[in-house]
């Protein structure tokens, strides 16, 4: 991974690559920094809790092996294998590279009671995980494409 401008926050982060575990920089932004890195769709969905229309997605059908890394920051997310079709119309998988690799939290917006997912490193919003997913974890990490960059494997 490499290393990007933020906080001297150190933490724990998988890198899907190489199987280890590094300590990595957090990585903070202003508004304005983000704005001009992200396509405005990017910035709406991960910097303010957006979300984009079901089956609109560039992933949500997306066969290809690869490691989904976090559109902000690059932080490997989810792998490819653990992806399946959840019908829903957001690409959804089973569990993420790593737990490290993520937060979880409460959210009570839209007037219902869901887990966010959070990229770890920056605080981006990915989507939501739910308990209706399939083995191994019974768990939908259900993403937001907007979120997600896709590292092809060769």
């Amino acid at each position: 991974m490499s290393p990007d401008a933020g906080s001297e926050d150190k933490i724990p982060i998988f890198d899907a690559q190489t199987g280890r575990t590094e300590k990595v920089s957090s990585v903070t932004r202003t508004d304005e920094e983000w704005r001009s890195i992200l396509t405005p769709e990017q910035f709406e969905v991960a910097r303010k809790k957006g979300t984009e229309y079901a089956f609109t997605g560039k992933y949500h059908a997306c066969k290809e092996a690869g490691i989904y890394v976090c559109a902000c920051c690059g932080t490997d997310l989810f792998d490819s294998a653990a992806k399946f079709d959840s019908g829903t119309g957001w690409p959804s998988f089973y569990g993420p590279v790593s737990e490290l690799n993520i937060t979880r939290h409460r959210d009570l917006s839209g007037g219902m009671v869901r887990i966010e997912v959070l990229c770890a490193r920056c605080g981006a919003h990915l989507g939501h995980v739910f308990d209706d997913g399939p083995p191994p974890t019974g768990k939908r990490f259900c993403m937001n494409s907007a979120a997600l960059r896709l590292i092809k494997k060769h």
